[in-house]
């Protein structure tokens, strides 16, 4: 592959979305998971609870800052590095990011402010309020994202304006309610809640093995417990749904991270292992489970599913009427100081939605009308992506994932029903699990980023089109100096952490130690009664 400008430009794109991504479900799921803690807090009024709800309280901070940091740039990079794409769609994507920052971004950061330093200021209740509001708008922020995201996979709500040569909105609802959308919005916040769960677990067992902080590590792990197992379990069900809408709005996708390279009869099987060789259309040393992927794909087992086969043919298809509209298109852009012909603009709308692979055209030729027979057949090929990254990333995901269900599953049951009593090896497995989930949330990423290519926006905009007008130098400068930056805050957030980590919690520890000093005098006392009654 040629290493040009539209291959840095993605590159960099990856990285800082990569990056950040490192931060995002952390908070998506301590927000929660410290609402929680303030929730038993005020129910029961026993400072363990609000020595715990500050504690967690001030990682999710910490990450809660840098992930501002790190987030700020990818928006302002779509401008920068992405300038045609700005221009062609955004007024549809730009639409969801405003909503974000004026709706949940300034939401969250506005209270989160008051959380920190509202404790001697409001009432326990009002306290509790606030907290709520920051996870919901911590979580309401990722919902605005994931709309705009949700419409680069599935574009939905627009069409194409012949005479502004822009794709504009025509049903903001459809673009909120894209089922794309709103299956990845629930499916990555669960896997966000996962991610925090598996942190506070992980944490807190390290407090365990170090006799520290017993009371604190010991409630931790049982809220973490419960929690992840339900969203561990969440990410499973909703996961499904993730896949059940590929299958049926992404079917290039779904092909992909099956490595499918022959249209699948039906039952269709899933392939649990193989090596996907794209020269020779075959994977190596498959080992199918049947029925799965027809239950995954399309809820059935009498559907087939469309391989490389048969949608490099249809894709080949749409390249063709999609010159036709390029060439209507042409005839509307040359006509329209003069008068465009209906029949000629009626037309063209009926074959609009075949535009963007006549575009594809556009990598090997500056006219889609001029496209050799091999260069419309090279461009039918280049709508298959690069499949063993996808075909890989969605088995680590989906392996780590089962991982983390039996994780929660047996601490969930230690906690329950034996008394909190833990094996050391089941400690340290919690301590070294600890960055399983955020290999897992970027696998997740790279499934749904990197099995749309070649597209910015599926079927609309190829990723070659969407490019600034920028030199190789330019973007390559850029890339080392996002990737010294968010390498410098990676390292901070790691140092910040780890030292509030080991300084363990620090408010509230004289409260606390009174509230069980009294409690265990209470029981000795009751203990005491008991036996002198015998």
């Amino acid at each position: 592959m040629e290493f040009g400008i539209v291959e840095l430009s993605r590159l960099q794109f990856a990285a800082t979305a990569l990056f950040h991504f490192l931060f995002v479900p952390l908070t998506l799921g301590l927000s929660i998971i410290v609402a929680i803690m303030e929730t038993v807090y005020v129910m029961t009024d026993r400072p363990i609870w609000r020595q715990m709800t500050k504690f967690w309280g001030s990682l999710f901070g910490i990450n809660f800052a840098l992930g501002v940091a790190t987030g700020i740039t990818m928006e302002f990079q779509f401008g920068m590095n992405w300038a045609y794409y700005s221009h062609y769609v955004g007024d549809i994507f730009g639409a969801p990011l405003a909503l974000e920052g004026m709706m949940a971004f300034f939401m969250e950061a506005t209270f989160v402010g008051l959380w920190f330093f509202g404790w001697q200021k409001l009432s326990a209740r009002a306290h509790l309020i606030v907290a709520w509001l920051v996870a919901i708008g911590t979580n309401f922020s990722a919902l605005w994202i994931l709309i705009a995201n949700g419409w680069m996979q599935y574009p939905v709500g627009a069409e194409f304006n012949p005479m502004t040569m822009r794709m504009e909105l025509t049903s903001f609802a459809e673009v909120i309610f894209n089922p794309v959308a709103q299956a990845k919005f629930v499916h990555t916040v669960s896997a966000g809640y996962v991610v925090a769960a598996v942190f506070v677990l992980g944490v807190s067992a390290w407090y365990l093995l170090k006799g520290r902080h017993i009371e604190l590590a010991r409630r931790s792990i049982a809220v973490a417990s419960a929690f992840g197992l339900a969203a561990a379990l969440s990410v499973v069900v909703l996961g499904d749904e993730s896949g059940y809408d590929t299958g049926q709005n992404q079917k290039m996708k779904m092909a992909a991270i099956e490595a499918m390279w022959r249209t699948e009869p039906a039952p269709a099987s899933f392939t649990l292992f193989g090596f996907p060789d794209r020269e020779a259309r075959e994977t190596h040393y498959a080992i199918h489970i049947p029925y799965v992927m027809g239950l995954i794909g399309t809820r059935s087992l009498d559907k087939a599913i469309p391989g490389f086969d048969e949608l490099e043919k249809e894709s080949e298809r749409r390249i063709r009427d999609g010159i036709t509209a390029y060439d209507l298109l042409m005839t509307i852009q040359e006509t329209k100081q003069t008068g465009v012909d209906p029949a000629v603009l009626a037309d063209f709308r009926s074959r609009s939605a075949d535009l963007g692979y006549a575009l594809l055209l556009k990598r090997y030729v500056d006219d889609p009308r001029q496209a050799s027979e091999a260069q419309i057949l090279q461009a039918a090929n280049d709508t298959i992506p690069t499949v063993w990254p996808v075909f890989w990333a969605f088995r680590i995901m989906v392996g780590l994932g089962m991982g983390f269900i039996a994780t929660m599953a047996f601490f969930f049951w230690r906690a329950s029903f034996r008394q909190m009593d833990f094996p050391r090896w089941s400690l340290w497995l919690a301590v070294f699990m600890i960055p399983a989930p955020w290999i897992a949330a970027e696998m997740g990423w790279i499934v749904a980023e990197f099995g749309r290519q070649p597209w910015t926006v599926d079927g609309v905009l190829p990723t070659a089109l969407s490019v600034s007008q920028l030199g190789i130098t330019e973007v390559a400068l850029t890339l080392a100096g996002f990737c010294i930056f968010y390498s410098v805050l990676f390292i901070i957030e790691i140092k910040l952490m780890l030292k509030y980590i080991r300084k363990g919690p620090q408010d509230d520890i004289a409260a606390t130690d009174d509230w069980f000093a009294d409690h265990r005098d209470h029981l000795s006392a009751g203990q005491f009664s008991r036996e002198g009654t015998k």
